[in-house]
């Protein structure tokens, strides 16, 4: 029988995980489960039976980490395992059959296992994923699982690729998420499904790892229904770990139990993945012969729901009235009045007085936000976001808080971004964030889960599914870059992902006005040119030689020279000044970076740029 024909009048219940369970029951093999594939193949085949004993009608092939770029380009390896892997689930399949004459096994997929290709360049990943189609279709696949994906790139193309060479086959995509639905990647699990729906290559798709039956049944039960069959296979509950191994304790009654409410929440294709081992399917089939098959007409197939917008440049604000007047510096922008966003560095100890009264300063004098550094050049400084909230509170300033992707994974960030929202801090900039220095990465980690513009994503898809109000999200722009058409592109892509305006690095060359003239002309979002007062020559050496991203006219440290600190603050007035002036055709306002807690410098550039203005 078909698999189409089958899930028209059947729940597909698939095997649990190869890999755990592997682990669990031979722990003296050396290497990998798949290596076994050739090292001991006989191993690998008493799993595949002994889920098919336990009642499963679908088989991944012990292939999860197969991929060109895990095995080193080494292609004869791979094809051999990836042959022998696919030898395997057939003959266990076979055998089951024989042992069986009454046709309980008559109808059993095998499924081409591959799991996501990560840690290549997006030309390598392509590459790699038509070579494993490859290798599969000339093994005999016909059905085919994309599965513990956390983005979508590639697989729409790849499925593609598969069904030119076979029509017949059947694809499922299937996405790791966590409880709230995210994946590694910051990608909300209805994002990605839509994004599958809408490639006609693929019949299927799901969700697996990352979370237990329970989170993942939630999920499913969120979703809003339509066309493709949707699978669900999730781990055996959460882990524990005991001394350098990861142990699953779920009772498979229960995850049954949470299975069987899944295909009745509208999961066509169910089964399970990490944890889950021979009891917990045979637990799970035996609750679905209880329920018995049901009828296509009572089926419910899951529909996500549609794109996000993508928070581009506006003519008009689009929030709310009580939302407009939480965030001012957002509706000065969009209402096309030009703004003034000041750098203040939070401070080294836990005395914030000083960067306080620099605030308020700040404020009088007319600055429209105060943006603040999160570690930067990765030294531990007082949170950003918490000096944020502190001056919105007590200030009553509109505030911009910096957030790298160093320091912190999804779970910090968005924990943090609730926290914010509470307070009424609508704006962040997303940032990378400088690397931790490299004599201390034996003891100081940087995460680095993700970059800044997956994390403008993720920022933007949370404004749609969790927030209350969204945040702005802005972006850096390095108008320094060497390659400033990499900078570009990359802003694109920053846009794409819902960064609606961008803080760029200080002007202070002819080459980096060059630079601010193009991203004017060519990107579709707010600018803010970035200035930064030299307070002396050797200030600007030092920027020059030590602060990445900042580089300063050799003319400009020249005026310094040999000059006292009083003339040096009026130069570095002045230079500003006309630097404003320059950039100001190609600007929707200024980010001005306080030097050294000078903000008596600032405070005069402000007022210097409002008599401008006129």
């Amino acid at each position: 029988m078909d698999i189409r024909t089958y899930l028209k009048n059947n729940v597909l219940l698939f095997d649990g995980s190869m890999g755990t369970y592997f682990a669990e029951k031979y722990r003296d093999f050396e290497g990998s489960c798949e290596s076994a594939n050739l090292k001991d193949p006989e191993k690998v085949k008493k799993i595949h039976e002994e889920y098919l004993a336990a009642g499963c009608r679908a088989l991944k092939t012990n292939t999860f980490a197969c991929n060109p770029v895990s095995y080193r380009g080494d292609e004869r390896l791979l094809g051999d395992v990836i042959r022998a892997g696919m030898k395997i689930a057939q003959d266990a399949v076979s055998a089951a059959k024989e042992r069986e004459k009454d046709g309980a096994h008559k109808e059993i997929f095998i499924f081409a296992d591959i799991g996501p290709v990560i840690g290549a360049d997006e030309e390598t990943t392509a590459e790699a994923y038509r070579k494993l189609a490859d290798l599969f279709l000339s093994a005999g696949a016909q059905h085919f699982l994309f599965e513990t994906n956390a983005a979508a790139d590639h697989l729409a193309q790849t499925a593609e690729y598969i069904k030119k060479k076979r029509p017949d086959a059947f694809i499922i995509v299937s996405f790791a998420v966590q409880p709230d639905g995210y994946t590694r990647e910051g990608n909300y699990a209805a994002d990605l499904c839509r994004a599958v729906m809408e490639c006609g290559a693929a019949d299927a798709f799901g969700l697996n790892c990352m979370s237990g039956a329970s989170h993942l049944l939630e999920l499913t039960e969120r979703m809003d229904f339509s066309g493709k069959p949707l699978s669900v296979m999730p781990n055996a509950g959460y882990p524990r770990i005991v001394g350098s191994r990861m142990f699953y304790d779920s009772d498979p009654q229960y995850f049954a139990e949470e299975l069987e409410k899944t295909a009745a929440a509208g999961a066509s294709i169910i089964g399970g993945c990490c944890g889950t081992n021979p009891d917990h399917i045979a637990a799970a089939a035996a609750r679905l012969s209880a329920e018995g098959q049901r009828e296509n007409e009572e089926k419910k197939i899951p529909l996500v729901r549609p794109a996000s917008s993508s928070g581009r440049r506006e003519t008009q604000a689009d929030t709310s009235p009580d939302q407009e007047s939480e965030n001012r510096f957002w509706n000065r922008l969009s209402r096309r009045e030009r703004v003034i966003a000041v750098e203040l560095d939070p401070p080294r100890d836990d005395d914030g007085e000083k960067f306080l009264r620099g605030a308020v300063q700040l404020k009088e004098a007319g600055a429209d936000a105060i943006t603040i550094a999160d570690c930067p050049t990765a030294r531990a400084r007082m949170d950003s976001s918490l000096m944020a909230c502190k001056l919105h509170r007590e200030i009553g300033i509109d505030t911009l808080p910096h957030m790298t992707c160093r320091d912190r994974n999804l779970n910090a960030t968005k924990a943090l971004l609730l926290g914010l929202s509470m307070e009424g801090v609508r704006n962040v900039l997303a940032v990378t964030g400088d690397p931790i220095p490299s004599a201390e990465r034996d003891e100081v980690k940087s995460v680095y889960q993700f970059n800044s513009r997956m994390l403008a994503k993720y920022i933007s898809s949370l404004n749609e599914n969790e927030f209350r109000r969204p945040f702005r999200i802005y972006g850096a722009l390095n108008v320094n870059a060497r390659r400033f058409d990499i900078q570009l592109d990359l802003a694109r892509k920053k846009i794409e992902n819902g960064v609606c305006g961008f803080l760029t690095q200080p002007v202070l060359t002819e080459t980096a006005l060059e630079n601010l003239k193009q991203a004017h002309e060519q990107l579709d979002a707010f600018i803010l040119g970035g200035i930064i007062p030299v307070v002396s020559s050797r200030n600007g050496r030092f920027m020059n030689s030590e602060i990445s991203g900042i580089t300063v006219d050799e003319k400009i440290i020249d005026l310094y020279e040999g000059k006292t600190k009083e003339e040096c603050t009026e130069i570095a007035v002045r230079v500003s000044s006309v630097i404003a002036e320059k950039i100001r055709p190609y600007t929707d306002g200024f980010y001005l970076m306080t030097p050294f807690y000078r903000t008596d410098i600032i405070t005069r550039l402000i007022a210097e740029i409002r008599r401008q203005e006129g």
